[in-house]
């Protein structure tokens, strides 16, 4: 479990000065594309910035103590790039997270890497933004390949990789994330087959009953759907379309990112 003031002064009042402990941690994690810049690159034409590293940082932050990050920078489409950075974080880590290079474009390296280098688990899975997710293992760390787009990486760690960091760094019973339902706003857009995690502004209405509404535009490359949402609003693998009125089930961020 992880110690809170409670427990250290438990430990204090039963005259305990030293516990054992488990060390934080070590996260490497690097983004992908030949595209990137970093912030205080010039940015030429084609180029954009890197948002995917500084919003996993914080993310990685939230979690405390439980994790020593280990920013690798920005990884070249490039093979032997891919090989090398690989092997820095298996020998150097105990986690892995890259996003970007796990989806089948020509230059999505990861996975490939991943079988050369490790071993992978699974690859893709039913989920909307964030099917292209990647789990398996490199040298001595285990590897999370998140998507390229800035709001599958937060959806993705939020909902797989937290609870696993969270489990590695010593939390026996990690709590699902607080959900309830609330009354939908406005009409839906969603075809059955994946999971759904829209973003939302969760509200009250006048009689003090939940109600949720969407950020707007819901596109996985669109971080101020994020940055505008105060929840998820979790969508189920058979469902469609949502009317008006109906009610969902919603996950508030709070509980969500630590």
């Amino acid at each position: 479990r992880r110690l809170v003031p409670a427990d250290l002064g438990l430990l204090a009042s039963l005259g305990v000065a030293e516990a054992c402990v488990r060390r934080r941690l070590r996260v490497a994690f690097f983004s992908t594309g030949d595209e990137l810049r970093s912030l205080g690159d010039p940015l030429e034409a084609g180029a954009v910035y890197d948002s995917n590293r500084y919003t996993l940082y914080g993310m990685l932050a939230r979690l405390g103590e439980n994790v020593l990050p280990m920013d690798l920078g920005i990884v070249r489409d490039d093979p032997a790039e891919f090989r090398r950075a690989f092997r820095e974080a298996g020998a150097n880590a105990e986690v892995l997270i890259t996003s970007g290079g796990a989806s089948v474009g020509e230059a999505d390296y990861a996975v490939e890497t991943l079988r050369a280098e490790g071993e992978i688990g699974f690859w893709k899975i039913a989920m909307k933004p964030g099917r292209a997710f990647a789990f398996g293992r490199v040298g001595n760390a285990v590897y999370f390949g998140l998507p390229g787009n800035p709001v599958a990486v937060m959806v993705g760690f939020c909902r797989l990789v937290q609870p696993a960091l969270r489990h590695m760094a010593g939390e026996r019973e990690v709590p699902p994330p607080l959900t309830f339902t609330a009354r939908c706003l406005a009409p839906l857009k969603k075809k059955p087959g994946r999971v759904e995690y829209q973003r939302g502004v969760l509200s009250r209405d006048d009689d003090g009953r939940w109600v949720v509404r969407t950020t707007g535009t819901q596109g996985s490359g669109m971080l101020s759907s994020m940055s505008a949402a105060n929840c998820f609003i979790i969508l189920p693998l058979d469902r469609g379309r949502v009317e008006a009125g109906t009610p969902v089930e919603v996950q508030p961020f709070p509980g969500m990112v630590g």
